[in-house]
């Protein structure tokens, strides 16, 4: 089960509303004609959702609410050592007394009664070894918080700097698959030419056999590169945590 405090549900609602701010309706992008950051949110903004989705962030985070309970019980642990003690019983009891005045014989007295007898008492024990290792244990509680807050920042530094590397990777992937469109274009212009003087005899059927394969090589490439921008970009929406709504 998640466990999310108020104040992390309320940060990430205004980091979703600032998001879908760029992605109300969903938009065909022209990834030949557009630059993929003016269409997404802030690096910044796109760091915080991550963090805030990051579920071993999450876990990092709840780590340090464990140990915090945990040294609150340290701290008063030592109550278990003391406690109230109850004694009640009902029964039929036997009762003696002794009756004595100045130059008498005592007389004894027996009485048969049924009643309850009761009695209230406190205890305090004190364990000499959890006297002596209750500062240890409550310095080692709060270690463990300090380090619970350490590994939760590098769990947010991880985080922010792979959000960085694949916002980056997006970015360059776009640029790469501009290239080889560009590429493209002038393989098939050239590939036309070639197909033209090949029928005219200006060209031998090696030199067009040539051409040919690098138009297909580019054809290849340019499907690549488009397969490599679109998983680029979902990689970057799964770290995030929310869909950006390109259609690209």
């Amino acid at each position: 089960m998640r466990h999310i405090t108020k104040f992390s549900l309320f940060i990430l609602a205004i980091l979703m509303f600032r998001i879908s701010g760029f992605a109300q309706n969903p938009a065909n992008f022209d990834s030949m004609k557009e630059n993929i950051e003016t269409m997404l949110p802030p690096l910044e903004t796109i760091i915080d959702s991550a963090i805030a989705n990051n579920p071993f962030v999450r876990f990092r985070e709840m780590d340090i609410k464990v140990n915090e309970h945990k040294l609150q019980t340290d701290k008063i642990v030592w109550t278990k050592d003391l406690g109230v003690q109850t004694d009640i019983r009902y029964g039929t009891f036997n009762n003696f007394s002794t009756n004595t005045a100045e130059g008498q014989t005592p007389a004894t007295l027996a009485s048969l009664s049924s009643q309850f007898n009761y009695g209230v008492g406190a205890y305090l024990k004190v364990p000499i070894y959890d006297f002596v290792n209750r500062k240890n244990q409550i310095n080692q509680s709060k270690a463990e918080i300090e380090k619970a807050i350490s590994m939760a920042e590098v769990q947010r530094n991880e985080v922010r700097q792979l959000v960085i590397r694949q916002y980056n990777d997006v970015i360059l992937k776009q640029r790469l698959l501009r290239n080889k469109s560009k590429y493209i274009e002038t393989a098939r212009v050239n590939m036309l030419m070639a197909e033209k003087e090949f029928q005219n005899g200006v060209i031998p059927l090696g030199e067009y056999t040539r051409i040919s394969d690098i138009a297909s090589r580019a054809e290849s490439e340019l499907e690549s590169a488009k397969s490599d921008f679109t998983t680029a970009y979902m990689i970057l929406e799964e770290l995030v945590g929310i869909k950006f709504k390109l259609k690209i």
